[in-house]
Parts: structure tokens; sequence; C-alpha cells
């Protein structure tokens, strides 16, 4: 007997994968690349026009940052500048974490440390800066504890904030199942603070380059922040451009690393 198959509905017909898939993904990438090209395309258009004064063409701020490139100093001064930040973040990311997962879960912990975190919290690290210079010298120790701060206070509030937002269903329906609270904290608490956590990361990371810049203004020999101090003394804007671009470019980079992680440690989490 012959099997009648219906008529396939042309809107119901699914598009071929390929198209499913590089549809959505192609999209952000092509029009981030047009906004960064009219971006480029207004700056040079001001540059051009005079409309803002001593404002340096793009095509003047590739030459010298090849310059810069060729005699080593972008190189150096990048280096200096990743590596302050990098401590500096990566202390207060370590110690906020702990400390925020303390404050949320326990209550005596919260009402002894919040205090301290609410007043230092309330005080820009910028203005610690000169403290910090005369307590702990010029060197690289003052550069980092003000990074470190500016890092560990962004991070600690959403990594408290994460616990505290936990879903108190999920911990009852846990202790019911006869779950122990080392488990509660490891199986429910810390993958619902994850996000938490992941944004506060993103915002101590940006608020560690900013402090950087400060700090390297003050006792610096090498670093993005001193460079650009040093040009615009000599008002060598084409310079001061380059080191700016160049902290906005690894920020951009460092910040969609985080990004790539987040979107890995919570793939449970519904997204738009």
């Amino acid at each position: 007997m012959a099997v009648i198959t219906p008529p396939e509905n042309p809107g119901t017909r699914a598009l071929p994968p390929r198209q499913t898939r590089r549809t959505p993904a192609l999209r952000p990438l092509i029009l981030g690349i047009a906004s960064v090209a009219a971006g480029i395309a207004l700056w040079a258009v001001v540059a051009a026009l005079g409309l803002v004064e001593n404002l340096p063409a793009p095509a003047a701020v590739t030459r010298r940052a090849g310059e810069m490139i060729s005699d080593g100093t972008l190189a150096s001064d990048t280096l200096a500048s990743l590596r302050r930040v990098f401590i500096g973040y990566a202390l207060g990311v370590a110690v906020a974490i702990p400390v925020g997962f303390l404050m949320g879960w326990y209550a005596t912990a919260r009402a002894v440390v919040e205090p301290y975190i609410q007043f230092f919290r309330t005080i820009p690290p910028l203005a610690l800066i000169p403290l910090a210079v005369v307590l702990l010298g010029i060197g690289e120790v003052p550069k980092i504890a003000v990074i470190y701060l500016a890092s560990f206070m962004a991070c600690v509030v959403s990594s408290f904030q994460g616990v505290v937002d936990v879903d108190k269903t999920l911990i009852n329906a846990a202790r019911v199942l006869g779950a122990s609270d080392r488990t509660i904290f490891a199986k429910v608490v810390v993958p619902a603070s994850t996000p938490f956590i992941l944004v506060g990361m993103r915002i101590g990371l940006g608020a560690s380059w900013a402090t950087v810049v400060a700090a390297e203004l003050i006792g610096a020999q090498e670093g993005l922040g001193y460079r650009m101090q040093k040009s615009a003394t000599w008002f060598d804007m084409d310079a001061v451009f380059v080191s700016l671009i160049t902290i906005g470019v690894l920020g951009l980079v460092m910040d969609r690393l985080l990004l790539l992680a987040e979107r890995r440690l919570t793939g449970w989490q519904e997204r738009r």
C-alpha cells in the first residue's frame, strides 16, 4: 500500500542550519565594526574642520603610535600598567568574594564588617592616593594598594548582594531534602551568586583602570598614565591619545574576556 505524505507547508519550513546560526552572530559584529568606523570618521571630520581645538587627527595619532611601538615606549608603558592592574585587581577580587559571602551568609559577620565597607565605599580611591604615598612611599605598593581598594569595593558589594538575593525557596527546599549547610552553600548559594559576582568583577575592572591612571601620576617612571601626563606637559597630544586609546582597548579586551567567562559559567541563566 502506498503511503501518501501530506504536502509540506512552506510557512513552517525551517531555515537551513547555517542561516539560523550565522545571522544572529554576524549582526552584532557588523554593527560594532560599522559603529567604530563611523566614530573614527566623525573624529577625522571634527579634527579636519578644527571644531575642537588641539584635537589631533586619526592619521597623526596612528603615526605617533607607530613611533612609540618602534622605540618600545608603548610596550613598556603597557606592561607596567597591566602588571599593576592585574596584581591589584586580582588581590581585590580574591579578598572581596569570600568577604561578601561571609557578610551575606552570617548575620554576625555582616554586622561587624558592613559598617567598614559602607564607610570606605563612600571614599573615592583616588582621594586615598596622597595618603597611600605618605604611608607606603612612592614605589609600586601604593599604586597597587589603591587599585586593590577600588576593585575590592566594587566586587564585595555585588558578592554580598548576590548571597542576600538567593531565592529562599531554593534554600528551604534543599534543607527539606536533607542537605547540610556546606552543601547548600556550595550547590545553591555559590551558583546563584555567580552572576552578581561577575558583574561586580566587570565594574571593578573599570575602576581599576581608572585608578591606575591616577596612581601613575604620582611617583611613576613608566606606565600609560605616566606617559599621558608627561606627554601633556610637552603638549604632545598625539602621544596622549595613543595612551588613551591603548587603555580603552585593553579595558575592552579584558571586559570581553570576563563577559565570555560569564556566559560559560551562567549558561543555565535565561537570556534575552
